[in-house]
């Protein structure tokens, strides 16, 4: 006699990045949790350099499992994520990485792991939007959660040590940030939702599906994850002083009185660069390219917490 899955204990995959793993009991920690609160011991996926999380969570959903777990930093996330969008089958979060920049901007505990996976295990799922990008005119689309960028940012995530992550953990993109500082800009054109393209002289250029970055700061105040629109932020300094220009378009009162630092809205966007930039999404590098589309899917994503 077979028993039907209603009757079936829960059961979750946990895709995790080796290198971040905290202590070699984390997994025995897992199982042990996953058995005192009703679940089936998870199923265990370990990713390489070769296969970042997309080969591990497609593993995961031929299982059948009711959550895939992504632990590790925010590259895991958006890899597990990119195949988990669309399927209705829920993302966990266990924050092992620098970042975790979207465990932040959710709310997430990244203080105890197992504590994390405690919120997932009786948590409530959650819709959200994820935003789909191609470079250089691709078919390939790349998906992120919290944010992408061209040009200054995506240089400091490019050139931060790796060593200093793992002793100061984000400092050491304040210490990548102060060694890109000098810089030229590029001349692009930015064009949000088809509307008639703006063209500036940009350092960087940043779009957001949630507001908070490395540090606590807010580069989208009034972004959510949630609300079926993006924000974008164009850095444009002038002269010596032009980077004083951005920090008052940021974190000043009179945000949209600075043309150093403009804010859109939209569904999506294009950016043209004339010279080839380096690209980002959520904190990971990816390249360098002249030309960056992207698209918000609204609500393809569950996330339990």
């Amino acid at each position: 006699m077979t028993t039907n899955k209603a009757s079936s204990p829960q059961r979750a995959a946990v895709v995790i990045n080796p290198v971040k793993a905290v202590g070699s009991d984390l997994r025995a920690s897992l199982v042990r949790l996953c058995d005192t609160q009703g679940w089936a011991e998870p199923l265990w996926l370990e990713t390489t350099e070769e296969d970042p999380g997309v080969g591990q969570a497609r593993e995961a959903l031929e299982a059948g499992v009711d959550v895939v777990i992504a632990a590790g930093g925010d590259g895991t996330v958006r890899c597990v994520a990119e195949v988990l969008a669309g399927t209705g089958t829920p993302l966990g979060l266990i924050p092992l990485g620098t970042g975790n920049l979207l465990a932040r901007n959710m709310g997430v505990d990244i203080s105890d792991p197992v504590a994390a996976a405690y919120d997932v295990l009786n948590g409530t799922e959650r819709t959200v939007d994820v935003v789909r990008s191609s470079f250089d005119h691709s078919e390939d689309e790349n998906v992120f959660l919290v944010m992408a960028g061209v040009g200054y940012d995506a240089a400091i995530m490019a050139d931060t040590v790796d060593v200093l992550k793992d002793r100061m953990g984000w400092l050491a993109y304040v210490e990548a940030g102060i060694r890109k500082l000098p810089g030229k800009p590029v001349k692009a054109t930015i064009q949000v939702d088809g509307k008639h393209p703006v063209k500036r002289r940009i350092r960087s250029v940043m779009i957001g599906n949630c507001g908070r970055i490395m540090g606590g700061i807010e580069i989208f105040p009034e972004a959510k994850i949630d609300d079926g629109v993006l924000d974008l932020l164009i850095l444009a300094p002038r002269g010596r002083l032009g980077w004083l220009g951005v920090a008052a378009g940021i974190f000043g009162r009179r945000k949209n009185e600075t043309e150093s630092a403009e804010y859109f809205q939209g569904k999506s966007a294009e950016v043209t660069l004339e010279h080839e930039q380096e690209f980002q999404l959520d904190g990971d590098h990816v390249g360098a390219g002249k030309h960056l589309a992207i698209r918000l899917d609204p609500g393809a994503l569950k996330i339990r917490m």
